[in-house]
């Protein structure tokens, strides 16, 4: 969720932009920059650290321009440095950029065949790159744009403007969001509309694979297939608070919508692409002397660290326990020295989550932190801090937060068992690799949504559901069970598949809608055998799985939801975002509160 600002106006746009990157502060940033085009002549400033770094590097060295983009960046590809900060530029472009190119190595490769040198380690640089090849071959922007673009592997947001051109700005939207605000005489690009609030109240919010080309009183907007488009055009007021719905119903809607740009961010900070290796916090622990891990939560943070102990114990090779937080301490649980205590929460206040972490270090246990909120308790309790850079979540059932938390879990899972020699070289890069693939991937289940709201419309009248899954398929049944309970109030129960028939498939007729989570795996056809079993007995099957998958296995199914052919690994990650997409589109059409659900708060900070 870094942040990006873009100002075409008849002045000097330098401190506009600087303006709007201030409004974006509330995302976090470790660097950021400013670029401009002043008497056709393309020029950039950029600093490690906070925005005064940057002013001050204004300030000794003023930029001017009528058209300018700026940036704050949470470190993605490459240490948090200037020559990694951006704007990036070549000689004909400077560009910045939020998201993952996921095929920028390939791409850099040919690039530097041609004869490209490159002056940072990010992904973003070849976006400047490939575009000035372009230009350099003889075609125009737009034909630049489209070339460049459609090479682009990946979910992500990019702002672009031209040496020699001070009116015209690109910009693309791919997962990531963006919006564009309407002036008089000048027009804005911004992350948000709360970016943009200082300078238009006029908003028109991209749509998923929108690109085109801003000036000074216009906007040329082209979709994914190349066709002229129109976006409304909306009044909102953003300036009066700090997160805006921007052009969605509900928070929770949104916050889904944002999960792309939240693993992107997230596992910026895990994962190293050049090296294809996992970055552990820094802290003096010998990882490799870990032998046990006790992950510690409540509600949805619990179900993440149910998935988290799976990848601990395939991965690390050690034992891994689960406890709900509320009845940790009452265990007395034996408590060793060589144990690691995982706390998972997302606002780092919830009061049992805390009072099992004091529990923990009243025993000498070392524990580490998975957490949202920066400044909180935990964070500060904790020895070590995972954070999971979601962003503010507004709407009180967690989504963007749950499939962060499991991002930050996966590459602790990761970074132990490389430590501990448990999984290779080779298998440490091939993990991190799927890692990168899954903002992506949760962007075209996002593109699903009107085939899930659809098979929501058959919930209206429902009153029980069951979620079945195996084995990290069965915390997302969980999951899946509880948003479901948390913002429609139906009845909703999550069970290991292989479970049902010792007793609960009594629960079975022809009302009762079961929701098979079936990817592709070596538990594929026992959780198919499971969905047969319920099928057998009148249960309303709604299967989700890959293509082929489907086609094994749901014919006779209810409803079938088509996921995105992918690796078991990440597939808690992906099988997360239509479970939420179910549960909100249910409590929609029943009319329910789904920002602020009945009798739910976003933090329980009493035991």
């Amino acid at each position: 969720m870094c942040g990006i600002i873009g100002v075409i106006g008849s002045q000097n746009v330098t401190q506009q932009v600087v303006d709007g990157l201030r409004r974006l502060e509330y995302r976090g940033y470790d660097s950021a920059g400013v670029a401009t085009v002043h008497e056709g002549k393309l020029d950039r400033r950029r600093a490690e650290g906070k925005l005064n770094q940057l002013e001050a590097v204004l300030a000794d060295a003023p930029l001017e321009g009528g058209v300018g983009i700026g940036h704050t960046r949470w470190a993605t590809h490459g240490p948090a440095i200037t020559k990694n900060a951006h704007p990036h530029s070549s000689s004909r472009v400077a560009v910045v950029h939020n998201g993952i190119i996921e095929n920028y190595k390939p791409l850099k490769e040919k690039l530097a065949a041609n004869g490209t040198t490159f002056s940072s380690d990010t992904d973003t640089e070849i976006i400047a790159h490939l575009f000035t090849s372009h230009l350099e071959a003889g075609d125009d922007i737009k034909t630049a744009s489209i070339k460049t673009f459609n090479a682009l592997e990946g979910a992500y947001a990019v702002g672009l403007i031209l040496d020699g051109d001070e009116e015209q700005m690109v910009f693309a939207r791919h997962g990531s969001p963006l919006a564009i605000g309407h002036g008089t005489g000048a027009m804005y690009l911004g992350s948000d509309a709360f970016a943009l609030a200082p300078f238009s109240n006029r908003v028109s919010y991209l749509e998923n694979g929108d690109w085109g080309i801003l000036r000074r009183d216009a906007v040329e907007i082209y979709d994914a297939d190349g066709n002229r488009v129109t976006r409304d055009v909306e009044t909102v007021d953003a300036a009066s608070g700090m997160v805006d719905k921007g052009n969605y119903r509900h928070f929770m809607l949104k916050e889904i919508h944002e999960q792309p740009d939240v693993l992107s961010r997230t596992f910026g900070q895990y994962v190293q692409p050049e090296e294809q290796t996992i970055r552990l916090p820094e802290h003096e622990i010998d990882w490799a002397k870990i032998n046990r891990v006790v992950l510690v939560a409540c509600g949805t943070a619990f179900f993440a660290a149910k998935v988290a102990r799976n990848w601990i114990e395939r991965y690390a090779r050690i034992p891994a326990s689960i406890d709900i937080a509320s009845e940790f301490r009452y265990r007395e649980a034996p408590m060793d020295k060589d144990c690691l205590a995982v706390f998972v929460s997302q606002s780092g206040e919830t009061a049992d989550t805390l009072a099992a972490l004091q529990h923990c270090k009243d025993n000498g246990l070392l524990t580490v932190g998975v957490v949202n909120v920066p400044d909180s308790s935990m964070t500060r309790e904790v020895d070590v801090t995972f954070p999971t850079y979601a962003g503010p979540e507004i709407g009180v059932a967690s989504t963007k937060a749950f499939t962060a938390q499991l991002g930050a879990l996966a590459a602790l899972a990761i970074g132990i068992g490389r430590s501990k020699n448990t999984i290779s070289e080779a298998e440490e890069a091939r993990l991190c690799d799927l890692l990168l693939t899954t903002p992506r991937l949760c962007d075209e289940v996002l593109q699903s949504e009107s085939a899930i709201e659809a098979i929501a419309r058959g919930f209206v009248n429902t009153h029980s559901a069951l979620f079945i899954g195996r084995a990290e398929m069965f915390p997302l049944a969980l999951e899946g069970a509880l948003k479901l309970k948390e913002i429609s109030y139906i009845h909703a129960e999550g069970f290991a598949a292989g479970e049902l028939k010792h007793g609960s498939i009594a629960l079975v007729d022809e009302y009762v809608p079961i929701i098979t989570i079936a990817p592709d795996g070596p538990l594929f056809e026992k959780t198919v055998s499971n969905m047969q079993e319920v099928m057998a007995r009148g249960g309303r099957v709604i299967m989700l799985g890959s293509q082929s998958g489907l086609q094994a296995a749901g014919a006779e199914c209810e409803a079938t939801l088509a996921m995105p052919d992918l690796d078991a690994f990440i597939a808690p990650l992906i099988y997360a975002v239509p479970l939420q997409l179910l549960a909100y589109h249910v409590a929609v059409t029943k009319g329910t509160d789904v920002d602020q659900p009945r009798n739910l708060a976003k933090s329980v900070t009493v035991e």
